[in-house]
């Protein structure tokens, strides 16, 4: 019995080491980790804690392995043809290779094969070990990346340079977010200031979130005192009380803008001022009810907070005849405010025909010369008078006055046609002694009226030489 025993060991033994063998075999490079079933590498705490557990288990609830049924046949390593070694290499025993899938589908055996360990690159996704130009990359690809990782200054501003380098504005956006909550406001100007590009990011970013406060301080720093100054000037819009928003823009005229943009500012509070004035005294007026004009053309609105032009058009339509020396007055406005003539002229047109005041039209295109004489004249083009009369419905007499000074006899024929102002076509038609037009347009005037008259008269004029 005892001899039998250590027959059985010594079997037992070289069971073991042949296997060891097989396992041993150069199937691949020197280097390659040894792994458990389950993928953990040999030894590690994770591979030694599943291993415990597992060995507790299998004690009392099943084997390590699938049981073979009991009816298959048993198949010695002879006599199968596989072996440990074949398993992983797909080859048989005859060296004729066989695929794994071939192998697993043999039907007169089954084999339980270990689930291999996959090679480490397809890791990447899983696990964060990425440089910033991978990150980066991967936010690019909408990738997650977590930057949490990257604690040194260094790693950061390589994250923010990658960024600048891959010219897209949400991944530099999400960069100067972090950099942002993890560094302090110093260090954060000190290194944007020589990284213009996410500059402006940054500078973007803060304005479309509101972060006025970082902001000012961002570009006090800078020494950007100008930017500063617009910036302070730009909180008026959140001020809803005029008298209050007119003592802001009050306390921003000391701020240090630049030449044009302080004449601006001052502009700015001036016409406010003179607004809340207006606005006061006309607000009386019209609960009052005793002005005829408030009375034939309510206010739609209030004057506050209008642009310049649009109080100039408010105080021709309401106030156009007042002196000179009152806020309300048009002509004080263009004085203090600097308009230019023809701004004046076509803002005041447009007031004046509006309410159909045509005496007020007529003003204003009349001039005296230092003779006396007196002649229309307008800095813009008579046909653009034209085109302002005839919107607010002018009446034929008074636009016909019009298209007859404008200068191209083409253009004067064409408007003149267009408003029915037949007068104008005749006598353009006689100074141009073109007979052949004029008995044409014989035919379009009403038969027997004075136009047609008219053109009998000029037709038979034998003192006029027609050229054809």
């Amino acid at each position: 019995v005892t001899f039998r025993c250590d027959v059985q060991l010594k079997e037992s033994r070289q069971a073991v080491n042949s296997i060891q063998r097989l396992v041993e075999e150069d199937d691949d490079e020197d280097d390659v980790e040894k792994v458990s079933w389950s993928g953990e590498p040999v030894g590690s705490i994770s591979w030694s804690v599943k291993e415990t557990a597992a060995s507790n288990q299998r004690t009392d609830r099943e084997p390590a392995f699938p049981k073979i049924p009991t009816d298959t046949p048993s198949l010695s390593k002879s006599q199968s043809g596989y072996s440990l070694s074949s398993l992983f290499k797909g080859k048989t025993k005859g060296g004729n290779f066989q695929s794994f899938t071939d192998t697993l589908s043999d039907s007169s055996i089954r084999l339980y094969a270990p689930e291999l360990r996959k090679p480490k690159s397809e890791y990447k996704d899983y696990v964060s070990d990425w440089s910033p130009e991978e990150t980066i990359q991967r936010l690019q690809q909408g990738k997650t990346a977590p930057l949490e990782k990257f604690r040194s200054l260094q790693d950061k501003l390589l994250l923010l340079d990658f960024a600048v380098s891959a010219h897209d504005g949400n991944v530099i956006t999400a960069v100067l977010i972090y950099l942002k909550r993890t560094l302090s406001k110093e260090v954060l100007f000190r290194e944007l200031e020589s990284r213009q590009t996410a500059l402006r990011h940054f500078i973007h970013y803060l304005t479309e979130t509101k972060d006025q406060r970082l902001l000012l301080e961002l570009l006090r720093a800078l020494g950007r005192t100008e930017d500063v100054a617009l910036l302070q000037y730009k909180e008026h819009l959140s001020i809803a009380d005029e008298n209050k928003r007119r003592d802001f823009l009050k306390s921003c005229l000391s701020l240090p803008f630049s030449a044009e943009d302080s004449a601006h500012v001052q502009d700015h509070y001036t016409l406010l001022e003179r607004q809340i004035i207006i606005e006061a005294t006309d607000r009386q007026a019209e609960r009052g009810g005793k002005v005829e004009i408030f009375q034939k053309f309510p206010r739609r609105a209030s004057i506050l907070n209008m642009p310049l032009i649009t109080t100039l058009y408010y105080c021709c339509f309401y106030h156009y005849s007042e002196p000179e020396g009152t806020y309300s007055s048009p002509l004080n406005i263009r004085q203090a405010f600097k308009i230019s003539e023809k701004q004046y002229f076509v803002t005041a047109l447009a007031a004046r025909a509006k309410l159909k005041a045509w005496l007020d039209v007529d003003a204003l295109f009349t001039s005296r010369n230092w003779l006396g004489f007196t002649r229309k004249k307008s800095p813009l083009s008579f046909q653009r008078v034209v085109d302002v009369l005839q919107k607010n419905s002018a009446p034929t007499q008074v636009l016909q006055d019009y298209v007859g000074l404008v200068e191209d006899p083409d253009m004067r024929i064409s408007l003149a046609q267009k408003h029915k102002c037949h007068d104008i076509v005749i006598n353009t038609y006689r100074d141009m002694k073109d007979r052949q037009q004029l008995l044409g347009y014989r035919g379009k005037v009403g038969r027997g009226s004075a136009e047609e008259r008219k053109i009998d008269e000029l037709l038979n004029n034998q003192q006029i030489r027609w050229k054809n």
